[in-house]
């Protein structure tokens, strides 16, 4: 473990490499409450968000990443190029959520058209995860409500609404996906 010393200069050198790019957001966290060790973990994660490159998923793998169209592939290859591609996503912290009411060419669909073009800071720091959901409950409240919404979120929103919820269901493609 570093000693005080140690810790201070790296904070030190953290806030003027940080200087550049300081506003207001940096204030979120009051730095004065956490350990200087913590401190310096915030900081270099922010210090690394400011220095990433905004890169379309694709490129985010060498090569980049292309993939075949689905019109191309039966079923089973769709099936197996899901797994493969959320493997590859995992690797790079790519972690998809809500993606069990979409069959597996729509997942793959999904990926291919909206996921690999994204430009996204890829920001190399422990911990650091890019979440993707695949549902967006104010664009898509049905399938939210009945697949994904807890009892007490159906309740709110039939009390805020008014109307009547759609039967709650279990998802038609289960997937056990590593950081859902």
């Amino acid at each position: 473990m570093e000693n005080e010393i140690e810790l201070m200069l790296r904070n030190a050198e953290l806030r003027n490499e940080l200087e550049p790019y300081l506003d207001e957001a940096v204030h979120v966290v009051d730095l004065d409450k956490l350990p200087t060790d913590q401190e310096n973990a915030y900081l270099s994660s922010l210090l690394a968000w400011e220095r990433a490159p905004a890169l379309p998923i694709r490129d985010w793998f060498n090569p980049p990443l292309e993939l075949e169209s689905h019109t191309t592939m039966d079923d089973e290859t769709i099936h197996y190029r899901v797994i493969y591609l959320l493997e590859l996503l995992a690797e790079k912290n790519i972690h998809l959520e809500m993606t069990d009411h979409l069959s597996d060419r729509q997942l793959y669909c999904l990926i291919a058209r909206d996921i690999l073009p994204s430009r996204e800071k890829m920001v190399q720091v422990a911990g650091n995860s890019l979440r993707w959901q695949c549902l967006d409950p104010l664009t898509d409240e049905e399938s939210w409500l009945r697949y994904y919404a807890t009892d007490e979120e159906r309740a709110e929103w039939a009390e805020e609404t008014g109307l009547k919820l759609p039967p709650k269901e279990l998802p038609p493609f289960p997937r056990q996906l590593s950081a859902e």
